[in-house]
């Protein structure tokens, strides 16, 4: 087992040294679900929220929590983010809202938190824009989908057996 990088040998938190590493083309993917019920999914869908176009704010909320993520997370660098999106999905049968936060890089350092981030916040404002309508929302299965770049190489969920 590896040991934690971001743990000395102390025991204190330490941001981890980058300097050594190679700058490389570094990409990662996070999703995550709102489950909202019926009535609250029909709305989004209908663009009848109050508040104002939901998914179209909660993109923005997810970009701008991806530049921010060094400012939340204590431990992460910032870095130069080249790309961020957001995109959503319906899922009718779910009664859910699925969205999948992609970021890019050049760097010395991956970007898995930011694409975390991104995801959580772009789910964390459907919520608030729909919560007037119902706060019986559940926000759940946010996880990394897929990395890349840097010495780890490649990851892909699922690929070491973990299920949701």
């Amino acid at each position: 087992m590896e040991k934690l990088t971001h743990i000395d040998e102390q025991g204190n938190a330490v941001m981890v040294d980058v300097s050594g590493k190679d700058v490389t083309v570094r990409e990662a993917s996070a999703e995550g679900i709102i489950f909202v019920g019926a009535e609250v999914l029909q709305l989004i869908r209908d663009s009848g929220i109050a508040k104002g176009d939901v998914l179209g704010t909660a993109r923005i909320a997810g970009i701008m929590a991806c530049k921010k993520t060094s400012d939340i997370i204590p431990l992460c660098h910032p870095l130069f983010i080249t790309k961020a999106s957001v995109d959503f999905e319906i899922l009718e049968e779910r009664q859910a809202v699925r969205a999948v936060c992609t970021v890019r890089c050049e760097g010395k350092t991956g970007v898995e938190m930011e694409a975390l981030t991104g995801v959580s916040a772009a789910l964390l404002t459907v919520y608030d824009m729909c919560k007037a309508v119902s706060k019986e929302m559940v926000i759940g299965e946010i996880h990394l989908v897929k990395k890349s770049g840097g010495r780890s190489g490649e990851f892909f969920f699922g690929k070491q057996g973990t299920r949701l």
